[in-house]
């Protein structure tokens, strides 16, 4: 069994949570992490760069002087790609750049990345994640006493409406459900917090890998 740090919202430790040695993954992984942030990052770009070939555009076929004796090289129309103003060569076109990824790839990846914030001690379980206020100053005094400087990835079960909006003004730092949290979300923050409730729902994601479901 592995061990994990449990803090309370004081930042005061209060003990450690167990996780089974069998849902590390160490061994193998790190291409499904690659694959995996890979496809993330293609599936957000907008593909609408445009460009236009010398068929698309406009003019005519109208040579831009005579072929013979004005002692310059021949052209043979204005939309050629050699001239300013004329079509792009090979340029870029609107495309769908999103591609398919398997899932067995993806949750090997996510629990290849889990596995790694947990050895690397990136990972912390909190007691429970709340505030008084749904105000920016209350969560900004909560990442105060857990020494988070960097911002960090918070993870909950179900986040209440309160701490929403307590934390959407933080800068670089996110509230997640654990539902809905990616390898790419794992891998970007330099730490992650996870309430008990959360790690109980990492814990099935990352057992389907483990147990060989589909």
């Amino acid at each position: 069994m592995s061990k994990i740090k449990k803090i309370s919202l004081s930042g005061q430790v209060s003990g450690d949570v167990e996780w089974p040695d069998d849902l590390l993954q160490s061994e193998r992984g790190s291409q499904a992490v690659h694959d995996a942030v890979v496809n993330t990052r293609n599936r957000q770009r907008a593909g609408t760069a445009s460009t236009l070939s010398k068929g698309e555009v406009a003019g005519s076929n109208r040579k831009p002087w005579r072929q013979k004796g004005t002692g310059r090289a021949r052209a043979g129309y204005r939309q050629s790609p050699v001239w300013r103003g004329g079509g792009v060569a090979f340029g870029p076109h609107p495309r769908d750049f999103g591609g398919k990824i398997n899932k067995k790839v993806a949750r090997l990846a996510f629990s290849r990345a889990l596995s790694d914030k947990i050895a690397a001690g990136e990972f912390t379980v909190l007691e429970e994640l709340s505030v008084t206020a749904p105000k920016t100053k209350e969560f900004a005094a909560l990442m105060k006493a857990l020494n988070v400087e960097r911002g960090a990835l918070f993870i909950d079960a179900e986040p209440t409406a309160d701490v929403k909006l307590a934390v959407r003004n933080i800068p670089k730092t996110v509230l997640m459900r654990a539902s809905d949290v990616s390898t790419t979300e794992l891998l970007r923050y330099p730490v992650v917090f996870a309430t008990v409730a959360a790690l109980e729902v990492l814990k099935a994601r990352v057992g389907k890998v483990a147990g060989g479901a589909q």
